[in-house]
């Protein structure tokens, strides 16, 4: 397994391990714009989410190219 695909894993499980672990966000304070902590934490995470799916994206279609560049140059 590559350094690569070790960040990929981590940018995948990162928003379950936050939204599994309730007891870290399972409270009112502090709030923000009259929103409760519980809510916007994980409005939040949605976001968080969606940038690291797509951070994790972009490092798989990397990772594949230099798979594929290499696998040429070694079939030369």
């Amino acid at each position: 397994m590559t350094p690569v695909r070790v960040v990929i894993g981590l940018c995948l499980v990162a928003p379950f391990v936050a939204m599994l672990w309730v007891g870290s966000y399972a409270k009112t304070d502090p709030a923000f714009i009259g929103i409760p902590f519980f809510y916007w934490y994980q409005m939040l995470w949605v976001i968080i989410s969606t940038i690291l799916t797509v951070l994790a994206h972009r490092l798989w279609q990397h990772d594949q190219r230099a798979r594929a560049t290499r696998k040429d140059g070694a079939a030369r």
